[in-house]
């Protein structure tokens, strides 16, 4: 590999706040059984974060963000990678208090890779990321729990988003009736392609009023936004149906009741997918790899980047304006 190499690096030097493109060594990357070197990333909400100076994300600096990557191992010491190996490794402390994707070089320990599945390139895999990982262990508990198409619609929130996009589009392959929510109105021939049955705006899942009890309209949700509007999909699920519940875009504090639970057998399922075990994490990547690949990954690509765009496109994320998935080419 190279002596040195290009790296996004957000460093906070005397309150001096920086984002940019630098020449880094290896030496200069977190410690861990395997080097890969890096062909793709994404770019999530919380790699947004690490970008602005209040984002609370990065622990220390200067830091190498990106919660998410994909490529080819050059070096292992760990006997379960050998040179050559395609592998996609995200979550746990990547990016966080790791040194993460945004570098051409990634040292990762071996614990956290998972390699790469038959049916995946490694562009497919960034394309889907932690995002579209989020969304498969949230179908997969909603499955686990019961729901099945027959049972009627489900809602998913946030369409636009990474999560919510691969919701439509997961739910509408497994045979589901895909209710999209979303705020942007221009978005719904976007929607209706990856698979909405319908769609809907924010007004009709949470209209500024939560009651204990509302009408039964969804069998089942995945929501990444969280706040008041989850309080108010959640008296809106039909007996015995779940919501699985992602993010807090909507704000951390869910102003609901006992009612929904006890009277009508509503599940409240909490996603992580930062420390979810090997084990199932494997297996998630498995089925994304198969029956829950959507048919066209590239409709879901808003934009396909460089490391040397990174920098400037990376606040975009917190803004709210992106339909989809932005990836990073590190090549």
């Amino acid at each position: 590999m190279e002596k040195n190499f290009q790296a996004v690096v957000v460093d906070n030097k005397e309150g001096n706040f920086s984002v940019e493109t630098k020449h880094v060594f290896l030496e200069d990357l977190s410690s861990g059984e395997v080097v890969i070197k890096v062909h793709y990333s994404g770019v999530n909400y919380k790699d947004g974060l690490a970008s602005t100076p209040d984002g609370k994300i990065v622990r220390s600096f200067p830091h190498i963000p990106g919660i998410d990557l994909a490529g080819i191992v050059v070096s292992s010491e760990d006997s379960r990678f050998k040179e050559g190996d395609p592998v996609i490794a995200t979550s746990y402390e990547i990016g966080v208090s790791h040194s993460g994707g945004y570098s051409e070089y990634a040292r990762i320990p071996a614990d956290w890779i998972v390699p790469l599945p038959t049916g995946l390139s490694l562009k497919e895999a960034m394309i889907i990321g932690t995002a579209g990982f989020t969304t498969a262990l949230s179908v997969q508990r909603l499955l686990d729990n019961g729901m099945k198409p027959e049972n009627g619609p489900v809602l998913v929130t946030g369409a636009t988003g990474g999560v919510g996009s691969f919701g439509v589009a997961m739910l509408s392959k497994l045979g589901f009736e895909v209710v999209a929510s979303s705020g942007k109105k221009e978005a719904e021939d976007y929607l209706t392609s990856i698979g909405a049955s319908s769609v809907i705006g924010r007004e009709e899942v949470y209209n500024g009023k939560v009651k204990a009890l509302d009408k039964q309209l969804w069998a089942g949700a995945i929501d990444p936004v969280g706040g008041e509007s989850l309080a108010a999909i959640i008296s809106k699920i039909t007996y015995g149906g779940s919501v699985a519940v992602s993010g807090l875009t909507g704000g951390g504090a869910v102003p609901t009741s006992v009612f929904p639970f006890i009277l009508r057998g509503v599940n409240l399922l909490g996603i992580d997918s930062v420390y979810c075990p090997m084990e199932k994490r494997r297996a998630i990547w498995e089925r994304i790899a198969n029956d829950l690949k959507p048919e066209n990954l590239s409709a879901f690509v808003f934009k396909e980047i460089s490391l040397k765009q990174l920098p400037e496109e990376l606040p975009t994320i917190l803004e709210g304006g992106i339909t989809g998935r932005i990836i990073v080419s590190v090549e």
